[in-house]
């Protein structure tokens, strides 16, 4: 094993700007449900173009957008296998139909072609995630879900931040979520969004997300029962992200640019630096958008990536696999999915291997890692 200090392939960038917005909250009088949950939402859609909901994690944003969507039994949803589980589980938890669409080779973004075989009637919703910060293609994947009535989601829980053919992400899609995890581009310890130009839409997400209860005097069926007087229309989760939270994220989206920029530096000199090792396939960027990469993901061929995997991490550099195809999954696979279904993306993941990338890597720490995969394929 290695002496040197351990790299995570991705962590928090925390400085004390950071830390004194959280202790001004823990000495105030909110910790939860107050002033800076609305203020960091008013920043969010500052930096995404579109109003929004916060909620306490990715996973959460894409559970109350289906929740809020009101899916459930006869719906399907067209994702992609190259994702967290959640993209899929959260609609496949209230009964829709998950049907897997294949990505593209070079950004293993979900690839419009096999959305438009999946689709049918039924289809409620297209689910595409940024893979890696890379934007989804919107404008092809618009028209095939405007063709069967279907809501476009982006989950874009790797690449707030980025942009597709100048517009920001957050106003691509007609819902997009987003994730707030240590490893991605901003942090709030633990904490998602949703943002949507769709205000009846955001609106039965937020009721979802703030556990299905309503207090605006012409909702309520009962209109004379006092001040303290609530009613839950509809069942819900409690997915409210605490002020002391919110105050680290908007903390931390004053830095997102610098974040953007540096991961953006970290990857082209990964580039530079990577471009003649043999076996080894760098990450694609197509020429109309600009990443929030959150990812540096290569691509191991000859079958070498386990091998590269196990002397990475024993030399003390924690590279990681994103993703397992999610229909590889025993929740998946016992009900019927089985593996080939998506040819594209079960290759990808057989080679896919992600390097350390954060705002806080150093130069220094960045050519150990070249060093360390050159002194293994070549």
């Amino acid at each position: 094993m290695s002496s040197a200090p351990w790299l995570n392939y991705g962590r928090q960038s925390i400085v004390d700007e950071d830390i004194a917005a959280v202790a001004e909250v823990l000495r105030g009088d909110w910790l939860t449900t107050g002033p800076l949950v609305s203020q960091f939402e008013a920043e969010l859609e500052r930096v995404t173009g579109a109003p929004a909901v916060s909620v306490t994690s990715g996973t959460a944003a894409l559970h109350a957008t289906y929740g809020g969507l009101g899916l459930g039994p006869g719906d399907e949803v067209v994702t992609t296998p190259i994702t967290f589980v959640a993209t899929a589980s959260g609609a496949a938890q209230l009964g829709a139909r998950i049907r897997f669409a294949d990505v593209c080779d070079d950004t293993l973004n979900i690839d419009p072609a096999a959305v438009e075989a999946q689709l049918t009637p039924r289809t409620a919703a297209v689910a595409a995630v940024d893979y890696a910060g890379h934007p989804i293609d919107a404008d092809a994947l618009r028209p095939l879900c405007d063709r069967v009535g279907a809501v476009l989601i982006e989950d874009a829980a790797h690449s707030i931040g980025g942009t597709y053919k100048g517009q920001p992400v957050g106003s691509l899609a007609d819902i997009t979520t987003l994730s707030f995890f240590p490893t991605k581009n901003l942090t709030t310890a633990e904490g998602g969004a949703i943002v949507s130009p769709h205000s009846d839409m955001l609106t039965e997400i937020r009721r979802f997300a703030r556990i299905g209860m309503v207090r605006e005097p012409d909702e309520l069926r009962s209109k004379d029962e006092g001040g303290w007087w609530y009613e839950v229309p509809t069942f819900g989760l409690n997915y409210r992200l605490p002020d002391v939270l919110c105050a680290l994220g908007i903390s931390q989206l004053k830095r997102l640019p610098g974040f953007v920029s540096r991961r953006a530096q970290l990857v082209a000199r990964y580039n530079e630096l990577l471009a003649d090792v043999p076996g080894l396939r760098l990450p694609t960027q197509r020429e109309d958008v600009d990443p929030a990469w959150h990812l540096y993901a290569v691509r191991v061929l000859f079958g070498r990536r386990r091998e590269v995997y196990e002397k990475m991490r024993a030399a003390g550099i924690g590279v990681q696999v994103n993703y397992i195809p999610v229909y590889w999954h025993p929740v998946f696979a016992d009900s019927g999915y089985q593996r080939g279904l998506c040819p594209v993306a079960e290759q990808a993941y057989s080679e896919q291997l992600s390097l350390p990338l954060y705002a806080d890597l150093t130069d220094s720490e960045q050519d150990r890692v070249v060093e360390t995969v050159r002194g293994i394929l070549s």
